[in-house]
């Protein structure tokens, strides 16, 4: 993930002409695709982990480039990182506990280092740590055992190889050599995306990162974007690029924003688009582990975002970055946990919905399923809550948790809610309208 705002990118039509590379026929997603399109969007809710050898450091994911380290210097991290605390089933059950139904991990982030068994260098956790085991395999078995789905981050940046040239705007003291074959560089990204979609299962798909660096490079996007539905047409391909999808793309994400927001400088010309929509935000200020980032989001921050994203028809990745040991440490734990016990009691409003017929409001937003319509007041203003005329005439009121009716009223272009204060909810009173 980026950590900072950059220089603000091309136009999106300049740009897409220059990324994908080579003219391609529009891209038609398999039946099997637009499925999994429908499963992302249902699921509504899932885990980030930002994990790698820069955890030892306990300075975040970019320390390799907020230090300044050159490669020989961060090629010492790998023979400190020894995960023996590390259990793949105890992470996809804090997950599931929390309500989660998918997780996306760091195959390689912006370093290159790739953190399962890759055959295409030794820069990879089997060949160069010692504890020399592929973590990505059993994640991926124990994401099948328990009914997750999983999805592999990989970075299109690299700090190490030194065929990622010419340099971008990062990574400018690494001190590798001036010069290396872009091309071949790309080869070797696809090399280890084939390997990742053949040997570990059926992936969910991929979430690409980092082309915002050298946003003038032809990135050969549709070509690898191919490459990856033809090894598995089912696979669901992102891009972080912060700009409106480019053809091949199978859903749009947002970083630190919800979708249309661009309170980090990112998204600028991220137009939302027709895709299935995402959102991922960190619990503290970092993605990968930071020792001394105490600066945490509370339960009901969290929760607030993610009932946000809801109604703005996105799903919630939710990130944690572990320790250098293997463990998630227990603030992290604490938040899931909570929010999967408020997901216990009001996952209806969110599994399985859509943006819902109210525009988001600066009380709160809607939600829909069905003849559902779920209106989530995070913030009652009033003691009447006013709404526009839905679309279907409402027939019933009610609070989601416990049934208890709720007085409605129609007036003029609208309706009015009415909920005396000892039956809303300080978190989020969420009131089911029937139509």
């Amino acid at each position: 993930m980026t950590r900072r705002s950059l220089l603000a990118l091309s136009t999106a039509a300049w740009a897409g002409r220059r990324l994908c590379g080579e003219e391609a026929a529009p891209y038609q997603p398999a039946p099997q695709n637009l499925r999994a399109r429908e499963w992302f969007q249902d699921a509504r809710f899932g885990l980030f982990i930002h994990w790698g050898v820069y955890s030892v450091l306990g300075k975040g994911e970019w320390v390799m480039n907020n230090d300044k380290m050159t490669v020989a210097e961060y090629e010492k991290l790998p023979a400190r990182f020894n995960p023996v605390k590390y259990d793949p089933a105890q992470w996809v059950s804090l997950a599931r506990r929390a309500g989660m139904r998918y997780v996306t991990i760091t195959s390689k982030h912006h370093d290159g280092f790739a953190m399962f068994g890759t055959k295409q260098s030794k820069w990879n956790i089997v060949d160069a740590t010692p504890y020399g085991k592929d973590v990505l395999r059993p994640l991926a078995e124990e994401c099948r055992r328990q009914g997750l789905r999983l999805f592999f981050y990989h970075s299109h940046l690299d700090w190490h190889s030194p065929d990622y040239y010419p340099r971008g705007r990062t990574g400018l003291s690494s001190g590798r050599a001036e010069g290396g074959d872009f091309n071949r560089y790309l080869d070797y990204m696809d090399a280890q995306l084939t390997e990742l979609l053949t040997g570990y299962g059926d992936i969910a798909g991929i979430w690409f990162d980092g082309i915002w660096d050298r946003r003038d490079a032809d990135w050969r996007l549709r070509r690898t974007y191919d490459l990856i539905h033809r090894l598995n047409p089912a696979a669901l391909v992102g891009n972080n690029h912060h700009l409106p999808p480019f053809e091949g793309e199978d859903f749009q994400m947002f970083e630190k924003d919800l979708p249309g927001g661009n309170t980090t400088g990112f998204s600028g010309e991220s137009k939302i688009g027709n895709l299935p929509l995402e959102t991922c935000e960190t619990i503290n200020g970092a993605w990968g582990y930071n020792a001394t980032d105490r600066n945490f989001k509370s339960t009901a921050q969290l929760i607030h975002y993610m009932v946000k994203a809801a109604g703005n028809n996105a799903n919630f990745l939710l990130n944690v970055g572990p320790q250098p040991d293997g463990t998630i440490q227990e603030e992290f734990a604490a938040r899931l946990q909570e929010m999967g016990a408020w997901l216990g009691k009001n996952g209806e409003s969110i599994y399985g919905t859509r943006g819902g017929p109210i525009t988001p409001r600066p009380w709160g937003v809607t939600t829909q399923k069905g003849a559902r319509t779920f209106v989530h007041v995070l913030d009652w203003p009033d003691e009447l809550l006013a709404l526009p005329r839905l679309p279907k005439p409402v027939k019933k009121a009610a609070l989601l948790a416990g049934g208890q009716p709720v007085t409605l009223r129609e007036v003029d272009g609208g309706l009015l809610l009415d909920l005396p204060k000892a039956g809303r909810d300080a978190m989020d009173t969420v009131v089911v309208l029937e139509s």
